[in-house]
Order: C-alpha cells, then structure tokens, then sequence
C-alpha cells in the first residue's frame, strides 16, 4: 500500500494517508521506527502490526481519559476518537473495552441528562438533543420511564418521612440514621433515599453507608 502522505499535527504526530487504508496518526519516532515515507509501500503486516501494537492500545487510553473529564454516550466517544486521528478498527476496539466494564452506558447517560435537564428544558427539546448526541430512541424512552417512575418513588419517601418525623426542624444525624434504616427496610432503594435526604439544599449531610 502505497503511503501518499505524511502530514504534520503537531510539532511530534503527524497523520499518515496510505491507498486502502483509514488515515492514522503516530508520532514522530514511531513513523521513523516503522520506516513509514510518502511514496513507499507500507505491508499490511506492518499496518496490523501498528494498530495492535500502538493504535489500539493509545485508542483504549484516550478513551479512558476522556471518561475521567464526563460521562459520554457510545457515539460521542466515537466522533472524538475519530477527531484524534484513530482508524475504526482501533476505535471499534477501544469501545467494546469500555463497554465491556460498564464505563459507557447510553441508557445511564440519557437517565442523568433528563435528571439534570428536565427542570429547565421541555421534553421534546431533551429528546431532541440526546438523539443528537446519538442516544437511540429506545434508549431515550427507556430513561423518560426510569425517571418517571423515580420522581413517584421519591414522591413516596418524602411523604413517609413527612409521616414518620415529629418535627419538621433542623434533622440531627440519630434521625437521619433512623429514618434511613427504616426506609431501606421498606425496600427503598439507597441512592433514592438519599436523594430526598439531599434535597434540603445540603442542610443534611451524607448517609454513611
């Protein structure tokens, strides 16, 4: 496969373009390592050899970094790995591996979104933009009933709590405790619980648990 280009990114990477092959970027002694120059042939063995030994692995790390700065959707890690210069095989790859730990979840992505959009955005304009960050709808409709459903469980808890206190003061952290084992025991889930013992706009702290 004839190289056709070798184009400079950066002071140190540079993006290769090769006839039948998806551009890629290395860095600089990468490209001299693997004796890659404009109007010479690269072998697919030494192509495999780069992607299973170099782009595969920096796309899986990329990947992970890019997940410790936010939560993404399946498609938007995709479009920014392929911003980076990562051919589809390596991107591919480095997908399936994050999936395959739980560290992308459209359905998840798309719970929190409506959690954190829904009191300042319609739903047609929230449905709209997760389709555009490419959540499927399935996946959209899915997280309107979870959130759905969780708005009317913590509906109940609230109104158990407002039942089982005495007073409506300032809550000390004996029955915080309390009214957290009771409503466990009730079948509540945790992050349901403490999501109400939250809302007071921080005035009651964390659960221990």
């Amino acid at each position: 496969m004839l190289v056709t280009r070798i184009r400079p990114v950066t002071r140190q990477k540079y993006r290769i373009e090769a006839e039948g092959l998806p551009p890629f970027v290395l860095y600089k002694g990468e490209v001299s390592r693997y004796h890659i120059e404009e109007d010479k042939d690269l072998s697919m063995e030494t192509y495999r050899e780069i992607l299973e030994e170099v782009l595969i692995k920096r796309a899986k790390l990329r990947t992970l970094r890019l997940l410790e700065q936010g939560d993404r959707t399946k498609k938007g890690l995709e479009n920014k790995l392929e911003q980076n210069g990562y051919p589809p095989e390596a991107v591919e790859e480095a997908i399936a591996y994050a999936e395959s730990f739980h560290y992308i979840d459209d359905k998840r992505y798309a719970v929190n979104y409506i959690q954190n959009q829904r009191g300042c955005k319609g739903r047609a304009r929230i449905m709209m933009e997760l389709r555009n960050k490419g959540v499927s709808q399935e996946d959209i409709d899915f997280a309107f009933q979870e959130t759905e459903e969780g708005a009317d469980t913590r509906e109940r808890i609230r109104e158990l709590i407002r039942k089982k206190r005495k007073s409506q003061g300032t809550m000390e952290e004996k029955e915080r405790q309390k009214l957290y084992g009771f409503l466990m025991r009730r079948g509540f889930a945790s992050s349901d619980i403490l999501s109400v013992l939250r809302e007071s706009a921080g005035e009651w702290t964390d659960i221990d648990t």
